[in-house]
């Protein structure tokens, strides 16, 4: 059921958000030029490694590593990559990966290889089991504001209760996070994480 859902829900939004995407595309340009879309090894289901599509909202020549990791992130985001990240937009191109299987719309976020630690836990604790999501339940309790403990907890606790229904409010909170733009930080120090 859940990836028909996904095939679904995916295919739809591609379709009625297509003239949303050459339009971000062209103010990225415009801001920071080319490529407009980012490509990125990310670690998936099975910790078996795929490519992630995102707009860019990082600078040409950025350190690889996970942003809540770089010293002074702020100075590597672009103009438009402050709206985009603060919106969440940047990830719209990631309904392409929830259509072709490598995704879903719920599941512990997909993380780049070089974050050994936190890709430690989430073997320990069983997450590679499940598909990443582009929301999850550590993005609802705390997103930015978690360390990597907290997360793969949170991770832990997804694919213990996975649900259909569980799926649904954590996508009707996402929505809720998203607008009040709540608990973002571009490098900053872990605080406290708020429960679903």
């Amino acid at each position: 059921m859940k990836r028909v859902f996904d095939f679904t829900v995916s295919l739809l939004l591609i379709i009625i958000l297509l003239p949303v995407f050459p339009v971000i595309g062209i103010i990225i340009a415009v801001d920071a030029g080319s490529p407009v879309i980012y490509r990125q090894y990310r670690v998936g289901k099975d910790n078996k490694l795929f490519y992630i599509y995102k707009f860019r909202t990082m600078k040409r020549g950025t350190p690889l590593a996970a942003t809540s990791d770089l010293a002074e992130a702020e100075k590597y985001i672009t103009k438009s990559g402050r709206f985009l990240r603060k919106t969440s937009l940047d990830e719209l191109p990631q309904l392409f990966n929830v259509l072709a299987g490598d995704m879903s719309f719920v599941g512990p976020r997909p993380l780049i290889p070089e974050e050994k630690e936190i890709r430690n836990l989430r073997k320990k604790y069983n997450v590679y089991s499940v598909r990443p999501g582009i929301t999850g339940l550590a993005q609802v309790n705390g997103r930015d504001m978690l360390s990597d403990e907290e997360k793969a907890l949170f991770d832990k606790e997804y694919v213990d209760k996975q649900s259909f229904g569980l799926d649904i409010k954590i996508l009707f909170r996402t929505v809720m996070v998203v607008l009040r733009r709540e608990n973002i930080s571009e490098g900053g120090e872990p605080g406290n994480s708020r429960k679903i």
